[in-house]
């Protein structure tokens, strides 16, 4: 029995490691696409669109298409907020910012999830969570103004060329990614993951559509479908179908931990794939965004015992 739970748990942590690494690629592959001509909005769009396609096909060999009448006007704005807006918001963050500082960003969200607790589920603002609050909203805005360093221009701590809209749609992105745990927690009690996004990325695909300039398909190269065709299999069926899997073989708080692997690994492809890095005080500033989540994640995991 021991040595089944033990696989178990490395099982988990290797899921969780394959979603962190999927979705640390979203930012430098996508790049690939902008630097073809693509807009951070049509990249969006097929990666929602193709992701869904996978996530239909699944629930219609598991048979997991049901949903319950009453929830679908959830579903709908879900889909418009959490993955019209989310992707789009994300995808120009990268874009105007780079994928590292988008990244980082992105990493905001358990910092905007602990805000729309206290909100949501009259969650209490304890000194310790405060303290991860203010330390990881110090992080956000030092990373931002340690960006802009692909330019050799300044030799400062700061970075010379910051991207407001950059650094604005990073946090929007870290935002918006926040409601997935807010959603999640109301409705993966009731439903499959699967079943979920099988309906909120099609409703977020056509509600990127009519803001969507598309290039002809002669005009796209194979090797640009072939990163679409990645980016919807991988960064987004397989990068949550991963994750969930993770989630019922780990403790929440083990596969929190292990997920912020995923900024660290999309820096570092960013500086292989594509010379971006940071001023040594955007350095300073991704580090704190991971401590202010790590202390978010240990206030979680303290507060029941405290309570005891």
């Amino acid at each position: 029995m021991a040595g089944d739970e033990q696989r178990a748990r490395v099982h988990g942590y290797i899921y969780v490691f394959l979603a962190a690494l999927f979705w640390g690629l979203i930012g430098p592959v996508a790049k690939f696409a902008f630097a073809a001509g693509i807009s951070p909005l049509e990249a969006a769009f097929w990666r929602a669109a193709i992701g869904a396609a996978f996530f239909f096909v699944h629930c219609l060999i598991f048979k997991q298409c049901r949903v319950k009448l009453k929830d679908i006007p959830i579903l709908v704005l879900f889909g418009l907020v959490g993955v019209s807006l989310f992707f789009s918001a994300y995808q120009i963050a990268v874009k105007e910012g780079g994928a590292a500082l988008a990244s980082m960003l992105l990493y905001t969200a358990p910092v905007w999830v602990a805000l729309l607790s206290r909100f949501f589920f009259q969650e209490a603002m304890r000194p310790l969570k405060l303290v991860a609050l203010a330390v990881a909203m110090a992080g956000a805005f030092l990373v931002s103004v340690g960006s802009g360093a692909e330019s050799a221009a300044g030799n400062g701590l700061f970075g010379s060329h910051v991207s407001g809209k950059g650094v604005f749609f990073g946090m929007l992105s870290g935002f918006t990614y926040a409601l997935h745990y807010v959603f999640g927690k109301r409705y993966l009690k009731d439903y499959p993951a699967a079943t979920l996004y099988c309906y909120c990325l099609p409703v977020g695909a056509l509600g990127l559509l009519p803001f969507v300039e598309f290039h002809q398909p002669g005009a796209v190269g194979w090797h640009i479908w072939a990163l679409f065709l990645f980016m919807g299999l991988f960064t987004t069926y397989g990068a949550y179908m991963f994750y969930c899997a993770g989630l019922k073989r780990l403790a929440a708080t083990r596969v929190a931990v292990t997920a912020n692997l995923e900024p660290v690994i999309a820096a570092i492809l960013a500086y292989l794939w594509w010379g971006e890095y940071f001023r040594p005080i955007g350095y300073l500033g991704g580090l704190l965004v991971l401590l202010g989540v790590v202390l978010i994640v240990v206030e979680g995991q303290i507060r029941p015992s405290a309570n005891s």
